[in-house]
């Protein structure tokens, strides 16, 4: 490989299961060196996860990016966003991280829906009505069961927090990561202190919010990156994948992944009070209203193999509606859901009941899409597709038929980790994240002309839903 153009900058994705590190030529967006290390998370009544391993992942991928990574200027860290460190005095973990998927603070999320006065305040207030998964829920679960651990609770950090802490010495975070906590307010842009009583947490407690562009300082002596290097002020893994794409407002993204999850950038601040819609904050000045999915992928290929098919083996026709509810559903609310099939017949194939189930899929994804893009969406912005799915042609053929719109497939996959370094690089260069993702041509990648929409499937699965709705609603 040449040599680099401009300085080198590092972008970290800390996620559920590994930390990924990319090291990136500032000037051009060609990554360099690449890194990887797994994590452990438990697989018992809860997830959690011990930060010390996010730490020892970090050093081990820089490791393996070499020289590269010891030549690096600047650094930014994103991680899995909600997820709950609770530190004591000397910056050691007092218990595992509580991750985003510990749903144990269900109750907890109930409680404090409730005492702030209902959904449409928190709408209001936060830009969101909290799910199980934000942090502030998870603060009040370990209350509530663990009081000793609270009780010995110094800090509170997100997973990113954690790690530009343990690089700088400073205990900052930034309000796109902050917006998905529960106690920071998109209407003021501030911790909100009501908030923050109702789930019995000190404000001390908490970083310092950055501004966007503002340094969390600099890398000290000792790590595994040289020291004095710059490090950005990080995010959430969602806002540093929309950095990676370089969105401008209204552009749609669909990832398809595990779960599914759609987005826009907006320069409006979402307020859904039926919590479809998460009012998120961007990395940047802006929003990131977003909804997401438990079913994709892992729904679709479980049904591909109870049938003995590949997951490509679809066939057209037959009058099939399949909602592969297989865990319940976030995005519609049908939390005690399971997959429901209707119109089979003696003739239908396997391969049209599989196109049914990927029909369902994206289905689900679509009309969250809708809520995400509001009342009058740009119907002809093509839709950019991530994720694992995103490789799929049956994924990428369903969602062309069923949305109406172009699709465009980026090339680069690590989205979340380019979006980290080109917040790197916009640090260092004094330039705007996204106009560097831009000229880093980040979302490179073959577009697909839009097709009609299939509107006679898009009613047969609207019925479906509203039957499904109508079925599960006495046993709620």
């Amino acid at each position: 490989m040449s040599a680099p153009e401009g300085p080198l900058v590092v972008g970290v994705d800390s996620s559920t299961q590994s930390t990924k590190v990319l090291v990136v030529d500032a000037a051009t967006g060609v990554v360099v060196a690449r890194g990887q290390a797994p994590h452990e998370v438990s697989t018992g009544t809860g997830r959690e996860s011990d930060p010390e391993r996010w730490w020892d992942a970090l050093g081990a991928a820089l490791r393996e990016c070499g020289e590269a990574a010891r030549s690096a200027a600047a650094v930014s860290v994103a991680g899995q966003q909600h997820g709950l460190v609770t530190l004591d005095a000397h910056g050691r973990p007092v218990r595992p991280a509580l991750l985003w998927n510990d749903l144990r603070s269900a109750p907890q999320r109930d409680q404090l829906v409730e005492r702030l006065g209902g959904a449409r305040v928190w709408a209001e207030r936060v830009g969101s009505v909290p799910p199980p998964s934000f942090t502030v829920t998870k603060w009040l679960w370990l209350r509530e069961h663990e009081p000793e651990a609270a009780e010995a609770t110094a800090a509170v950090r997100l997973p990113h927090d954690f790690l530009t802490e343990r690089l700088t010495g400073e205990p900052v975070t930034d309000r796109g990561d902050a917006s998905g906590t529960g106690w920071w307010a998109g209407s003021t842009e501030r911790y909100d202190e009501e908030i923050l009583e109702l789930a019995g947490l000190r404000r001390r407690l908490l970083p310092r919010v950055l501004a966007a562009g503002e340094a969390a300082g600099t890398v000290r002596e000792g790590l595994p990156l040289p020291a004095g290097t710059l490090v950005a002020t990080g995010t959430g893994d969602n806002m540093a994948a929309a950095l990676g794409l370089g969105l401008r407002a209204g552009q749609p993204v669909l990832s398809l992944g595990t779960s599914g999850t759609v987005y826009a950038v907006s320069g409006e601040r979402p307020a859904d009070p039926t919590g479809t819609v998460t009012g998120f904050a961007d990395a940047r000045t802006g929003w990131l209203p977003l909804a997401t999915t438990l079913n994709c992928t892992l729904a679709v290929d479980r049904i591909a193999a109870l049938l003995g098919l590949d997951r490509e083996a679809v066939e057209p026709g037959g009058e099939l509606a399949v909602l592969p509810f297989l865990d319940g559903e976030r995005t519609p609310h049908l939390p005690y859901a399971a997959g429901l099939l209707s119109g089979l017949r003696h003739e239908t194939t396997g391969g049209q009941l599989l196109q049914a189930a990927y029909d369902g899929a994206v289905f689900a994804l679509l009309r969250a899409l809708e809520r995400v893009l509001g009342p009058e969406p740009d119907g002809a912005e093509p839709i950019t597709l991530i994720g694992g799915g995103a490789r799929g042609t049956a994924w990428r053929e369903t969602v062309r038929r069923l949305s109406g719109r172009a699709v465009r497939v980026p090339e680069a996959e690590q989205h979340v980790a380019l979006g980290a370094a080109a917040q790197a690089a916009g640090l260092l260069l004094g330039e705007d994240p996204v106009t560097t993702a831009r000229r880093w041509d980040t979302a490179r990648g073959p577009s697909y002309p839009a097709l009609e929409r299939d509107e006679a499937t898009w009613a047969r699965l609207a019925s479906a839903l509203g039957d499904a709705d109508t079925l599960l609603s006495g046993r709620r």
